[in-house]
This record gives C-alpha cells, sequence and structure tokens, in this order.
C-alpha cells in the first residue's frame, strides 16, 4: 500500500502560485521538466544499447554465440515489450518523476551486474549465458518505465497544439542514446574490454535517475499552478471529464489503434535491425574493425535525431497534419538506403551516407507510426495506454527479430566456428530485414486510411 502511495499522481498543492506569477513559472517548469525527460530518456538507451556494441568481443571470446546473443537481447526485448503495455497503464496514474528515475536506478545496477560477471574470473559460459537472459530479461522490465511517464509529461505540461512538435523532439532522444553509446561505450570496449562498457552504463543510468529527480515536475496542479487546458486556454470535453479507467477501456477496443501498433511492429523490426546488428555486419561481412563500425552506426544514428524532428514538422506544417504523406516519403527513403547498406560494399564514408539515410527515414518513421498516429486517435488522459499496446506490438516484433536474426546469422556461417576469422552470409537475414521495411511504409498508409480515419477517439 505504501508502495502504491509513493507512486500514485501527485495531489494538487494547497499553496498556490500568485497570478501574476502563473505564466512564467508555468513556462519555467514545463521547460525545465520537458528537458529532464528529454536527458534522461536518451541515457535510458545507453544502459540498452551496450549489449549491441559488446557482441563481437563476446563472441570473439567464445563466451556466447550470435544466436544466443539473440536469445539474451529477445529476452530484454519481449519483457519490454509486456512491460511497456503494464507500465503504460500504470504510468497514466503515476507520479512520473518518481516512476522514471526508478526504472533508470533498476537498469543501472543491473548494468553493474552484468559488467562485474564479466570481470570476475571462473564463471562459465553456460553459466554466463543464462545469467546474461535473466538480468537482461529484468533490464527490460525496468526499461519500460522510461517511455510512458516521458511521453505522458508532453500531455500533463503541453497544450495540444504543440504536441506533435514536442513530441517529435522527445522522440529523438533514442537516437541520441545511441549514438552515445556507440561513440563512447565503444570506445571503452575497445580500450579496457566489454566489460567495462556495462560499467559505465551504469554510472550513465544514474546520473539520468538524478537529472529527473532534480528537473522533472509531475503536474501543474502539484505546483500549485492551474491545469494544463486551463492555461492553454482549452476546451474542456466531456472526454477529458471521464475517468481513466473508462478511456483506457475505450483505447483498448479502438481498431485502428491496433492497425497502428501493427505497423510500428514493423518499423521496429527494421530499425532494431541495423541498431542491434549493424556493428557485427560491418565487422563481419565489410570487414570494419570495432571502431570503425561503431562509429559508422553512431554518426548515423545523429540523423535518426534529424528524422524525428522532421517527421514533426513536416507532417504538421508542410502535410497541414497528414501523417500518410510523410510516412510514404520516408518509407521509400529508408526501403532504398537499407537495401544499399546491406548488398554494396562502399568505403567507410559511403557507408556512412548509407547508413545516416536509413537512420533519417526510420527516425521519421518511428516518430509519425510509433507516437503521432498512434497519439492522434486517443484522449489525453489516456496517452499511457495507447503507447503501451503500440509498445507490446513493437517490442514483441523487435524481439522476434533479435532471434530471428541470430539464428539466420548463425545457420549460414561460412566458416568452422564463430571466431573472429569467421565469415557470415548475411543475405537470407537482409532480405528478411528488408521485407519488414517494405511492410512498416504499407501497412500505416493502407491502415490509416481504411480503419483510423474517422475512428478517432473525441479528445
Amino acid at each position: 500500500m505504501q508502495l502504491k502511495s509513493y507512486f500514485r499522481i501527485s495531489t494538487p498543492s494547497t499553496s498556490k502560485v500568485p497570478a501574476s506569477e502563473v505564466e512564467t513559472e508555468y513556462k519555467r517548469l514545463r521547460r525545465q521538466t520537458f528537458w529532464g525527460v528529454t536527458a534522461a530518456y536518451s541515457l535510458y538507451y545507453v544502459c540498452r544499447m551496450t549489449l549491441s556494441v559488446v557482441k563481437q568481443p563476446v563472441i570473439d571470446d567464445g563466451i556466447m554465440t550470435a544466436a544466443q546473443l539473440g536469445l539474451v537481447d529477445s529476452a530484454m526485448l519481449l519483457v519490454y515489450a509486456v512491460g511497456k503495455f503494464c507500465n503504460g497503464f500504470v504510468a497514466d496514474y503515476c507520479n512520473i518523476r518518481r516512476f522514471m528515475a526508478w526504472g533508470l536506478i533498476v537498469s543501472a545496477f543491473v548494468n553493474l551486474v552484468l559488467g562485474v560477471l564479466g570481470v570476475v574470473s571462473g564463471v562459465t559460459s553456460t553459466v554466463l549465458f543464462v545469467l546474461f537472459a535473466l538480468l537482461w530479461g529484468a533490464n527490460g522490465w525496468a526499461q519500460s518505465m522510461g517511455a510512458p511517464p516521458g511521453v505522458i509529461s508532453l500531455s500533463r505540461w503541453y497544450p495540444l497544439s504543440r504536441r506533435g512538435t514536442m513530441y517529435s523532439i522527445f522522440s529523438s532522444t533514442p537516437y541520441l542514446g545511441k549514438s552515445l553509446t556507440f561513440i563512447i561505450i565503444g570506445l571503452i570496449v575497445g580500450a579496457v574490454g566489454w566489460q567495462w562498457g556495462f560499467i559505465f552504463a551504469s554510472v550513465a543510468g544514474l546520473i539520468g535517475a538524478l537529472v529527473v529527480l532534480i528537473f522533472v515536475s509531475d503536474t501543474p496542479e502539484s505546483k500549485g499552478l492551474p491545469s494544463v487546458q486551463e492555461l492553454s486556454g482549452e476546451e474542456i470535453t466531456k472526454t477529458d471529464t471521464k475517468p481513466v479507467r473508462e478511456l483506457q477501456k475505450m483505447v483498448l477496443k479502438h481498431p485502428g489503434l491496433w492497425v497502428i501498433a501493427l505497423s510500428s511492429a514493423f518499423v521496429y523490426i527494421t530499425q532494431y535491425a541495423v541498431s542491434g546488428w549493424g556493428v557485427l555486419f560491418l565487422q563481419k561481412a565489410k570487414s570494419f574493425s570495432l571502431e570503425g563500425a561503431t562509429q559508422i552506426i553512431a554518426f548515423s544514428e545523429a540523423f535518426g535525431i534529424l528524422g524525428t524532428i522532421l517527421a514533426g514538422w513536416l507532417s504538421d506544417t508542410v502535410f497541414k497534419g497528414d501523417r500518410v504523406k510523410p510516412v510514404f516519403l520516408s518509407g521509400i527513403i529508408c526501403f532504398l538506403s537499407l537495401a544499399a547498406f546491406l548488398f554494396l560494399k562502399g568505403t567507410y564514408i559511403l557507408n556512412i551516407v548509407f547508413v545516416s539515410l536509413f537512420s533519417l527515414s526510420i527516425g521519421m518513421l518511428y516518430c509519425i507510426v510509433a507516437g503521432l498516429m498512434a497519439l492522434d486517435l486517443v484522449p489525453r488522459k489516456a496517452t499511457g495506454a495507447a503507447l503501451g499496446i503500440v509498445g507490446l506490438s513493437s517490442y514483441a516484433a523487435a524481439a522476434i527479430q533479435s532471434v530471428v536474426s541470430g539464428f539466420l546469422i548463425d545457420g549460414n556461417l561460412l566458416s568452422d566456428s564463430a571466431s573472429a576469422a569467421s565469415a557470415y552470409n548475411f543475405t537470407p537475414v537482409s532480405l528478411f530485414w528488408l521485407a519488414a521495411c517494405l511492410l512498416a511504409t504499407l501497412l500505416p498508409i493502407v491502415g490509416w486510411r481504411h480503419l483510423a480515419g474517422g475512428a478517432r477517439v473525441d479528445k
């Protein structure tokens, strides 16, 4: 009961901000909250993506195979899928500041334990595999406590007229986190070993938790301010007065949202294919060093940031709220750039161009399909529920991708063992990734026009 009370949404403050100071105080706290959750969520990704950097060293040390690493990856992603669904619904009732901070603390602890396990000698490969799968699965649950409160903070602090733009900026944080991971963790792993990559990630997670606790506020009302509807002059509709539980049931039965969830699943298969296996692919298929491979992937992630920000601007400003046209545009670029990356050798610079174009376009798909399309359909107070439904589908698909990719890579080994000199035939897994990319583009276009349109929940 005490735990439930600790995480429950803050009650309105009895001390009210003077009317003359309301506007200034609102903008100050809103700005702090937004940049607090944005910075913290990027550090969530540092605690999530470490395994993607250390795969090659772990394989080279004979600790695990690509298939085993795929299973470890899938443990995290499957738990994350369930956790994001559950925590999406729970977070609508929660104090987002406390909820988000504790997710980072737990994730940091898991990374620390994995790093220490790698440093300690005498642990067998089998034991390490089991411990990695269990602990990385636990990390999946902790990671699922990041996105829901981050997105809910936008609903609690920003008017609907600005939500698309602010969401696109927030959605860029995964790319920032991935970039930091591939650059910094890549350098640490290359210099002192894969074990220290996990230890450094744990430090980053604790820093993120402090950022949340210092800068993030739960609701305007908890700080003595009026509600965001009153502050922005929005009309309070009948939907706003309904209980959260009733709104969540409406969202759960919304057919258009489930179509978007399926569309998002293929976006995540494509996105996590490159994020999770790109470094290994560059090393094995194109003979880049660990440093070169991590630099190529890290550099490209910066374009993912640009893509997510462009998505909000294009759909809100250029296409006047039309989400389908930017999906079609980005989908074409995504498919062609991914095909070039997978089937053309290319120089160091050319591979940066291929993956940067891919990240730019998949960032747009990620922002629109996995975020804006879903949020456009649901009431403000059920934002977390919508995110949970989309997250369940997306990360379950990402987990399946990880297992399928791992077995397709291992099953097409061209030499006798998974040593540093081993070669793989990446054609089967490349075709799998390209098929997902194609479906990620087609499904939201068809689904949005025939199911989501006209089925919108009245805000």
